[in-house]
């Protein structure tokens, strides 16, 4: 069986307001450490071992520049050339093979299952998140390339809103072919059968 969707594109603001979302949920623990630093900070002054406060500003600065960089490094990945093809319409046709998404009878592209990393499924659509290791594997560039490289694997995603499948039996086939792939959260590999 072959899941053909109606044709859909997503559009630049929902991608920025996932890509956020998501990059917050990956690394909302690191700004712990920021904010252990601010406490440190306030209860030394507070008790006098330590009389200067403005260590307790620069950190916050530091921080809140921290997040506007990825804030801005995925708002530019929307704004680039290169994304456009994550703007267009398209047609999604799923199979257990692949996903072909076509732009039209004689364009479109093919993504395999092993291209995709995990799947989140939240209320209203799936969010598949795209594999980048192998792409980037071989690649020559400096730390901080790499750096921002690795801190964007989840902006690279496909958004398939329930809205745009064509019927309930069409969602409960790609819900059995993301589960028997073992890429819905919390759902093991299945097995192959001998």
């Amino acid at each position: 069986m072959i899941v053909k969707t109606k044709k859909y594109a997503l559009d630049q603001k929902t991608y920025i307001n996932l890509a956020l979302k998501q990059w917050l949920r990956d690394n909302w623990k690191f700004g712990l450490i920021p904010l252990a630093l601010i406490i440190l900070n306030i209860a030394l002054y507070a008790t006098g071992t330590f009389d200067h406060y403005w260590p307790a500003i620069v950190i916050f600065l530091l921080t809140v520049l921290y997040v506007l960089f990825w804030a801005v490094q995925i708002t530019g990945i929307a704004q680039m050339e290169q994304s456009k093809a994550l703007f267009q319409k398209y047609v999604y046709e799923i199979d257990s093979r692949q996903i072909l998404m076509r732009i039209n009878a004689k364009e479109g592209g093919i993504l395999k299952w092993d291209q995709i990393s995990s799947v989140n499924k939240d209320a209203s659509a799936y969010i598949l998140y795209l594999d980048n290791a192998e792409a980037t594997r071989n690649v020559k560039a400096s730390w901080i390339a790499k750096t921002v490289t690795k801190g964007l694997a989840k902006a690279q995603f496909l958004y398939l809103p329930f809205s745009i499948f064509n019927s309930e039996q069409d969602l409960k086939f790609t819900d059995a072919i993301l589960r028997r792939k073992g890429l819905l959260e919390g759902t093991p590999v299945a097995e192959p059968v001998k």
